[in-house]
C-alpha cells in the first residue's frame, strides 16, 4: 500500500527544569530542516507545583524568527524593544531576531502561585539571507485573529503562511506552512503538496496514511508533490509544517543563526560584552530584566 509518509524523527527527550521535558524533533539526524524550519521543539506536557514555573533569563538571537505556540498554559514574553506579552494557547507570538535582539521568558507570578501546566511547540526559522540583518521586531497575534476551518470532524488553525486554502496574516518571509490541525477518532484530512517541503508532527494522538501510523512524539517527513491524507488514530492533534527551503545551509550555534559564520562571531563578542556591562544598542536588556544568561562554553 503506497503512503506519502517518509522519513520519520523520534526526538531526543531532555529535562530542562527537573520534569520540563522537551522533544527536539529538527534538527536531527534524518532531517537537518523543513522548507525554513530549521528547529523544532516540543514542551511538555508538564505540571508546575505551586511556587514554580518556567524561568529562561534574557538571552539573544540573530538571523532567524521565532514562534511560539501553546496547546496549554501561558508564558510571558519579555525583549529590548519593549515588548511585554503574554502568549496563551492558540495565539503566536512572532520573533523576527534579525540583526538582533534579546528575550526573555517566564511564568507570571499569578500564575505560579498556583498549580499549573505548560505544553507547547517552539520553532525557530532561518532568514533569507536579504533579511538576516533584517530591522527585529516582535508581533502578537491573538488566536481569534488566525484563520480557521472548522468541520464536524476537524478543525485547522493557520498560524504562518499559506495553506489549506488560507492564509496567515502574519508577515512571513519566505514560502511557510504551519497550522494546528485538530481530529476526533477516525476523522480524515488532506494535506495539500503546495509546498516542496512538508512534515507533521503528532503532539497527541497518532496518524495513518496508506497503513503507515506516526505516534504522537513523532514527526514525519512527506514525500515531495505528492498529497497526503491522512486519518486519525484516536483524538488526535499534530502539527504541519512546511515552505520553501532556504537559499542555503544554516549554521547554527547556541541561539545564533546565520548564513555566515562571521555574522556568528561578531554576536558572540557583542553579547559577551553586553554581559560583561557595555551598553549595547542590539544586546540590551528587556523591560524589569537585569540578569543576562552568559555566552556557553561550546
Amino acid at each position: 500500500m503506497f503512503s506519502a509518509f517518509s522519513t520519520v524523527i523520534k526526538p531526543r527527550r531532555r529535562d530542562l527544569l527537573g520534569g520540563f521535558m522537551v522533544g527536539r524533533a529538527l534538527p536531527s539526524v534524518e532531517q537537518r530542516s523543513v522548507g525554513p524550519f530549521i528547529f523544532f521543539d516540543h514542551m511538555g506536557p508538564a505540571s508546575f507545583a505551586p511556587g514554580k514555573g518556567l524561568d529562561v533569563r534574557p538571552h539573544p538571537h540573530i538571523g532567524l524568527a521565532t514562534v511560539t505556540y501553546l496547546v496549554v498554559g501561558e508564558i510571558m514574553h519579555r525583549d529590548n524593544l519593549g515588548s511585554v506579552q503574554a502568549i496563551r494557547p492558540g495565539d503566536v507570538n512572532w520573533m523576527v531576531a534579525g540583526e538582533g535582539i534579546v528575550h526573555s521568558e517566564r511564568t507570571k507570578l499569578e500564575v505560579r502561585r498556583v498549580g499549573h501546566k505548560l505544553h507547547g511547540i517552539q520553532c525557530w526559522l532561518g532568514l533569507p539571507k536579504q533579511h538576516e540583518k533584517a530591522k527585529a521586531s516582535f508581533t502578537h497575534h491573538p488566536a481569534n485573529k488566525l484563520p480557521t476551518r472548522d468541520k464536524a470532524d476537524s478543525s485547522i488553525r493557520l498560524m504562518l503562511g499559506t495553506g489549506f486554502g488560507m492564509k496567515s496574516p502574519v508577515k512571513v518571509f519566505s514560502p511557510t506552512l504551519y497550522a494546528d490541525v485538530i481530529l476526533i477518532d477516525g476523522a480524515s484530512v488532506d494535506v495539500p503538496a503546495d509546498h516542496p517541503e512538508r512534515a507533521i508532527y503528532v503532539v497527541e494522538g497518532a496518524i495513518d496514511n496508506g497503513g503507515k501510523a506516526v505516534e504522537a512524539g513523532e514527526m514525519v517527513i512527506l514525500l515531495p508533490e505528492v498529497e497526503a491524507t491522512i486519518k486519525a488514530k484516536g483524538k488526535t492533534r499534530c502539527v504541519v509544517i512546511g515552505g520553501a527551503p532556504l537559499e542555503g545551509p544554516r549554521h547554527l550555534w547556541w541561539n545564533f543563526v546565520a548564513s555566515d559564520k562571521a555574522l556568528i562571531e561578531a554576536a558572540k563578542a557583542d553579547w559577551d560584552a553586553a554581559v560583561k556591562g557595555k551598553i549595547s544598542d542590539r544586546f540590551g536588556p528587556p523591560p524589569d530584566e537585569k540578569e543576562l544568561i552568559p555566552l556557553p562554553n561550546m
